[in-house]
Parts: C-alpha cells; sequence; structure tokens
C-alpha cells in the first residue's frame, strides 16, 4: 500500500466507533438453521467473548514476538466453531483494533444472527515497512507464512477447522491481503470479506520482489472456485495506490469472480476509507459468512 494511501486510512480502519447507531436500521434476520443431517450448534448465550494473545518468536516482530489477537465465544472451543482471521491495514496498530468496538459489535452480531465464531486478528507488521501481508523476498520478514501456519495452529490447536469453516477478512490492505492470501492458498479458506481492498499489487516497499504477479488477486482467480467473497467499498471512495487508486475495485473484482461463477456479494455504503463506513456492514457480513458456514460440514 503506497504511502500518499496510507496516509489517507491512517487509524481511521482502526478507531472505535461509537455504540449508538452502529447498528441501526439494520434488517434483522432470524439464527441460521443447521442444513439438514447436521446437528445444530449448542445455543449461543450472546454474553461478551473471550480474549487471549498468543504468540510465536520472531525477529521481524515488535519485542521479538508475533501475535495473534484471538476472541472466542463463551464455552469451550470446537472442531466445528468457525474461525474469521481479521487482517489490518497499514499503518496500522492491531492492539487498537481489538481494543475498539471491533469484538464487541460481533459479538451483538453472532448473537443476533445464532451464529457463534472466533475472531483472530494477527499482527502483519515488520517497523515501519509496508508488509502487504506478504513473505519478503529479501528474507526481512515472513508474514504470509505467519497467517497462514503459524497463527492458525496457534488458534485452532489440535481442533484444526475444515476449510469450509475458515473465512479471512480485512481492512485496506488486509482487505488486499484476505483476498490474496485466500487465492494463494485455497485449500485453507473458503470464504473472503474485504473491506476497501485492492485486488492488484501496489507494492511500494518490493516486498515481492521480481514476481508481483504470483500476489495479484486479479491474476489468480482461477484458484477462486468453490470460494465465496463480500467485498465492501464505499461511495466516497477515493483511496491513493501507486497507479489510481482504490476506486472501483470491488466492482471490477466481482465482476471477474461473477464471470467464473464463483459467489460474490459486493455492498456500497456511504462514506469512505473509514471505519464508519466498513463497521456498519458488519452485520451484512456476518449473514453472508453464517450462510457459507451453514453449508459446510
Amino acid at each position: 500500500m503506497g504511502w500518499s494511501r496510507a496516509i489517507v486510512a491512517a487509524g481511521l480502519a482502526l478507531t472505535a466507533v461509537g455504540g449508538g447507531g452502529v447498528l441501526a436500521g439494520r434488517h434483522l434476520v432470524p439464527p441460521v438453521a443447521a442444513p439438514e443431517g447436521r446437528a445444530a450448534a449448542p445455543a449461543l448465550t450472546c454474553s461478551a467473548g473471550v480474549d487471549s494473545v498468543l504468540s510465536v518468536a520472531d525477529r521481524s516482530a515488535a519485542g521479538g514476538r508475533r501475535r495473534v489477537w484471538v476472541h472466542r465465544p463463551p464455552g469451550p472451543d470446537r472442531a466445528d466453531l468457525p474461525v474469521l482471521y481479521v487482517l489490518h491495514g497499514y499503518p496500522a496498530d492491531p492492539v487498537k483494533l481489538v481494543t475498539g468496538s471491533l469484538p464487541g459489535i460481533l459479538d451483538g452480531e453472532m448473537c443476533r444472527a445464532g451464529q457463534p465464531f472466533v475472531v483472530a486478528v494477527p499482527d502483519g507488521r515488520a517497523g515501519n515497512l509496508d508488509t502487504e501481508w506478504g513473505d519478503d523476498a529479501r528474507g526481512r520478514f515472513a508474514i504470509e507464512t505467519f497467517v497462514t501456519r503459524q497463527a492458525v495452529t496457534l488458534v485452532e490447536g489440535a481442533l484444526r477447522r475444515a476449510p469450509a469453516l475458515r473465512a479471512i477478512g480485512g481492512f485496506s490492505m488486509g482487505g488486499y491481503g484476505a483476498a490474496a492470501l485466500a487465492l494463494r492458498h485455497p485449500d485453507e479458506y473458503r470464504q473472503v470479506a474485504a473491506f476497501s481492498g485492492y485486488y492488484r499489487v501496489d507494492d511500494p516497499d518490493r516486498v515481492f520482489g521480481s514476481r508481483p504477479g504470483a500476489h495479484a488477486p486479479d491474476r489468480l482467480l482461477d484458484a477462486a472456485a468453490g470460494q465465496r467473497y463480500f467485498l465492501v467499498e464505499g461511495r466516497d471512495e477515493h483511496s491513493p495506490l501507486q497507479v489510481g487508486s482504490i476506486r472501483g475495485e470491488a466492482d471490477r473484482l466481482a465482476a471477474a469472480l461473477r464471470a467464473r461463477q464463483v459467489t460474490v456479494a459486493v455492498a456500497h455504503p456511504p462514506g469512505g476509507h473509514a471505519d464508519d463506513c466498513w463497521y456498519p456492514q458488519l452485520g451484512p457480513m456476518v449473514d453472508f459468512l453464517a450462510q457459507g458456514w451453514s453449508h459446510a460440514g
């Protein structure tokens, strides 16, 4: 993500949204029923989730350890409990993301929809470098490996989820990362939720070296078969990329996905590159993911 766009985005994806009005006007839907032949999940207690921080040693991370913040529904973990991995933008502080309003909003949406799931927020930072959620070609960091391997092991442990119960989403650079990692690892993720993402390479720190095309979502769409995409782009989105801007990226990707018979939903809410545009779409996102999870198994 280019520095000019980083200036526009700084802090916006991570600031807390006031509780009042975030969910106003939402059309409530009944809980998603378990498909025939699959046992219904235990009733959701509608209490706040439980937070923890897990980590592995990593010299490229702050303090020498790379972390993933985990927000779990009350009760024991289960292999049939879906997991949503959420990728932050750049520049970013994932701590602000997990201590802001996001977990509480998602708790409320889980209760409303009757669909509990684990929320995991990995740390994709490496100093001041724009990591693009990748493994650096010069060996400075390995964020893609952390997200797709180590973080999954930390979060899921012995109760490893089936790919159909694993989703990946993100904001801004995290929206790009969610699409790129899902397409580069199609056997690991079945659903993607990208908020103001971009779907071509924008790599100011040359993370991808001489092979940027291998990380361009719009060049990897043959791997999207069987996946589902929820894309959000505000009506006032004009955040710049190194070439062009984010504006129009959601519709461009959606058209290419639909041409391949891939399920995709696109929302264009009021607002621009900020959580007051994105967060009101978390309810529709939960409904979309829950529909996909209801057919898993």
